[in-house]
């Protein structure tokens, strides 16, 4: 018996990359899962990511911004983990209402219906550290000042302000994870809508050169394992109510490190250096990594995978199933 046997579990964006890792767990963990998730094609959501535990969830193929579909599914969960949301940090910047609809105002119809019709839920919702920008300091902790670079952190940021807004009026229980760059099995690899070594991966399979923009840069890693792990404590604990938490990885990496590692795993492959495009050059925030010793202090969370042990895991998934994510899914 565990924590979430029987108990009643939503998932949103669960087909996309982090959210079909937390379902195989939850299925694991003996939950009632409910799933649903709009399948929009830039989002990373794959029918493959759910192969074999398909028949052990309940699907449904909804956008989280339809709001008249949303009563019914949250009114009987004990637990909503919130993973929906646009992740491009480029596309919101050439669509900035899309994401604006997806990131922050869908937010509040789902919030609306849980205070609605289901006021003792907990939810989990999954955030981002691009809404701290550029850092003033480093190792970023959660006390560091909010100053977005693009719209997606804007937005990002409302969307945690909503669920900690009806955590302390409404009491409709809240956590937020701010996530650093996820890499795993199930990560989009057609282009870096959700992150840059996606499109490494892909091309080191393709047998073409990959591209490292401004390589001395540094940043923090977590495999999609430990992310998950860090939903589940965060569901658990009662402690972590009205609480935002970095997720991070130490030591931090430079992009050209990263990329010589996985070169020197996958034993064949090549990248060119490159300086920043003038689009991206704008959003960029140079130098990243967090501290999250407040999630390790009060959750007992720590990342267990390194860089190393991940890129195996990640690149023998791609290499066994690679075509599985270059065609497009249907429903």
């Amino acid at each position: 018996m565990t924590h979430f046997t029987g108990k009643k579990v939503l998932v949103t964006g669960g087909f996309g990359f982090i959210g079909s890792n937390l379902v195989r767990r939850l299925v694991d963990l003996g939950a009632d899962i409910t799933v649903m998730d709009s399948m929009v094609p830039e989002q990373g959501g794959n029918l493959f990511n759910l192969g074999g535990v398909r028949d052990k969830v309940q699907a449904y193929f909804y956008d989280v911004r339809n709001e008249f579909n949303l009563p019914r599914l949250v009114k009987d969960k004990e637990y909503i983990f919130n993973l929906a949301g646009q992740t491009s940090h480029l596309e919101s910047m050439k669509d900035p209402f899309i994401d604006s609809d997806v990131n922050a105002r869908a937010q509040i119809s789902l919030l609306e219906a849980c205070r609605k019709y289901n006021t003792g839920v907990k939810i989990i919702f999954a955030s981002t550290r691009q809404l701290y920008g550029k850092p003033d300091y480093l190792p970023v902790d959660e006390t560091h000042p909010v100053h977005p670079v693009d719209v997606n952190g804007i937005n990002k940021w409302a969307g945690e302000q909503y669920h900690l807004l009806y955590n302390n009026v409404y009491g409709i229980r809240s956590s937020i994870l701010r996530l650093t760059n996820t890499y795993g099995p199930g990560m989009r690899i057609k282009d870096a809508r959700q992150n840059f070594l996606g499109i490494w991966i892909r091309l080191l399979l393709e047998h073409k050169p990959f591209e490292i923009w401004e390589g001395h840069h540094l940043r923090d890693l977590n495999y999609v394992d430990d992310v998950v792990d860090a939903f589940i404590l965060a569901a658990e604990q009662e402690k972590a109510n009205g609480q935002v938490y970095n997720l991070g990885a130490v030591p931090s990496i430079s992009l050209t490190e990263l990329g010589n590692l996985l070169i020197s795993i996958n034993q064949e492959g090549d990248f060119i250096a490159k300086e920043y495009p003038a689009e991206r050059k704008k959003i960029d925030i140079g130098d990243y990594y967090s501290d999250y010793r407040k999630i390790t202090r009060e959750l007992g969370w720590n990342p267990k995978i390194s860089h190393h042990d991940g890129l195996i895991r990640t690149l023998k998934f791609y290499i066994a199933f690679k075509e599985r994510y270059l065609g497009d899914e249907q429903i």
